[in-house]
């Protein structure tokens, strides 16, 4: 892919596709995360003579919505790079081009929400075609729809010869290939989250990559119920106990170390407050449920996070959620952070794992959080995504 370094953009007008696919409540932002993190590409577009021409989407709307307009988040962006901020209440046809080709050098402009037409998810052709019509050169920073065969992500890079990487996207691909290319070993994925079948073909493709998998998380329970154990009320996928064996067995022929708890936090249900106490994963008693790591597995744990030069988080280790099953998730947090200060490479990825970074303030202690869920997910599985493919 061609990045954006050492491109000049003097009277370009660049449709920068990004993802601004913000939390609202209220019709307020309450994370501004994802527009931040686009300062980067559109003041170096911006600082060499461009104009810019913003494309993303909100929500998964079904025709026009209102509570998921891109007008709601015009104040936001015009704040996150301290200009004025041209809206356009349509995304393509005459009224659109015409906003678009008056663009001075300097000048932002933010379409209304691309989702919003149904021909934007379908990958229509024609629609990506008029869309293109909007500018002279393309750069797709919006890692997080990367993995989408969308008009706007994908399909409208075939009507340009100038498109390019974003500086995002960029330093995303640079950081996973840093976990599956490059990374120094002793190579760590801290694999958590409820479901081990959302998360087979990712272990799959780790395990040429990496030296050692943490499984946290209510998949824990699934292995353990494989090898025979006594998990109680816990989460567990049965018709997927036989894949988890073979998941194992896979590993031991490629010296890769799987590490499961031996110890578990339970509950006599799912709420905070629950009645609690430690059991051993593989003899958890009828009506208990396990809901986040134990004290000797923390014990465990910790020698092998601190030694690990690249980590790769994906999923929590327990219901961080409940305050009273977070320590685990907290724990995790804090080794991670100290192998990082100590120079190994961190790289948070996955909505609940980014949620937890954030939560408990730890987002700044990483090296890399991710801005893409399921984009990055498919990466690491060695996919190559749509999106970047077109810009190839």
């Amino acid at each position: 892919m061609k990045t954006i370094e050492n491109i000049n953009f003097h009277g370009e007008r660049v449709i920068v596709r990004v993802d601004y696919n913000v939390p609202l409540d209220n019709n307020k932002i309450t994370d501004k995360t994802r527009i931040d993190a686009s300062k980067e590409t559109i003041n170096l577009i911006l600082n060499r003579g461009g104009s810019v021409i913003l494309i993303t989407h909100i929500g998964r709307p079904n025709g026009y919505q209102k509570d998921l307009s891109c007008v709601l988040i015009v104040n936001a962006v015009s704040e996150v790079f301290e200009r004025e901020i041209i809206f356009c209440r349509s995304i393509i046809g005459k009224e659109a081009e015409k906003m678009a080709k008056s663009l001075k050098p300097g000048q932002i402009m933010l379409m209304e929400n691309v989702r919003f037409y149904p021909e934007e998810v379908n990958g229509d052709i024609e629609f990506a075609k008029h869309l293109s019509k909007l500018g002279t050169a393309y750069v797709n920073d919006a890692f997080g729809s990367i993995h989408r065969a969308h008009a706007s992500t994908t399909i409208i890079a075939k009507f340009f010869s100038k498109k390019y990487c974003g500086k995002l996207l960029e330093r995303e691909v640079n950081a996973i290939e840093k976990v599956i290319k490059n990374g120094k070993k002793p190579i760590l994925a801290v694999i958590g989250g409820a479901k081990i079948s959302t998360k087979i073909t990712i272990i799959q493709s780790l395990m040429n990559s990496v030296t050692d998998i943490l499984v946290g998380g209510g998949m824990a329970y699934t292995f353990i119920k494989a090898l025979g154990g006594s998990i109680g009320d816990s989460i567990c996928e049965h018709d997927f106990c036989k894949y988890s064996i073979q998941i194992l067995e896979s590993a031991k022929q490629k010296n890769v170390r799987i590490h499961l708890p031996e110890d578990v936090i339970i509950a006599d249900a799912f709420n905070n407050d629950a009645n609690r106490k430690i059991s051993k994963i593989n003899k958890i008693p009828t009506g208990w449920q396990g809901l986040d790591f134990g004290p000797e597995s923390l014990k465990i744990i910790k020698p092998i996070i601190i030694n690990s030069k690249t980590i790769l988080w994906n999923g929590p280790l327990g219901v961080f959620e409940f305050d009273n099953f977070s320590k685990g998730t907290i724990e995790l947090g804090n080794l991670v952070a100290e192998a990082t200060s100590n120079g190994s490479f961190s790289l948070v990825g996955g909505g609940d794992s980014v949620l937890a970074v954030k939560k408990f303030g730890f987002k700044n202690k990483m090296s890399y959080v991710s801005t893409g869920g399921g984009a990055m997910l498919e990466c690491l599985e060695g996919a190559v995504l749509p999106g970047i493919r077109a810009l190839r």
